[in-house]
């Protein structure tokens, strides 16, 4: 599975808006490649912030 597939799967599975270190810490993933991950989703418009830190899938 994908990085980006991950992190997004984490967020769909959560229900609730999350935090960057929430995700690392339920994909086991480096908290950087998380970064880069969301970074992408972002400029894709694939996930939205509903508050300041917080991320969700659109």
């Amino acid at each position: 599975m994908e990085t980006k597939e991950q992190v997004l799967e984490a967020m769909k599975k959560a229900g609730e808006p999350l935090n960057t270190g929430k995700i690392v810490e339920l994909t086991g993933l480096e908290r950087k490649v998380v970064d880069k991950a969301m970074n992408e989703l972002k400029a894709e418009g694939t996930i939205v912030s509903p508050r300041r830190c917080y991320w969700q899938p659109k």
